[in-house]
């Protein structure tokens, strides 16, 4: 099974389960632990002492905070013994496969189907500039 099956069938699952697509609460759920405060990087996940630990910037909000959050969960449940980094206009880049999957778990888990119904007609562009997405993680749920 290749990396965007495996996402899809992983976001389905915990999604069906948890009956919710917030990336908080999902968290909680599966007993991930995170924290919010002064970082350098808008985020990073850490496997210390067998348990799994996210870190957000405080200087994120809204749409941003919760597609951090998301990718940083996706290392948890992707990835979850290695150290991983989010650092702000790297990570979309795509110049990892850890980084890749982390995108491809925070595109499927926010972007619904709903949401693309709703934008169904509208340009990539109007649909980021709608919903605050980057166009790289539209084009990733897109895949």
């Amino acid at each position: 099974m290749g990396d965007i099956e495996n996402v899809k069938r992983l976001v389905n699952y915990y999604t069906r389960l948890y009956k919710t697509r917030d990336p908080f609460e999902l968290a909680d759920r599966l007993g991930v632990l995170y924290q919010v405060g002064n970082l350098s990087a808008a985020g990073c996940y850490m496997f210390l002492k067998n348990h799994r630990y996210i870190f957000l910037s405080n200087q994120l909000e809204g749409i941003e905070k919760a597609l951090v959050m998301a990718h940083e969960l996706g290392h948890a449940v992707l990835d979850r013994k290695a150290n991983c980094y989010f650092i702000r206009n790297h990570t979309l880049l795509l110049n990892s496969r850890l980084e890749r999957r982390a995108n491809l778990f925070a595109a499927h888990l926010l972007i619904t189907d709903d949401l693309l119904k709703e934008y169904a007609g509208y340009t990539g562009e109007q649909f980021c500039a709608g919903t605050g997405f980057p166009e790289e993680i539209l084009n990733l749920r897109l895949l």
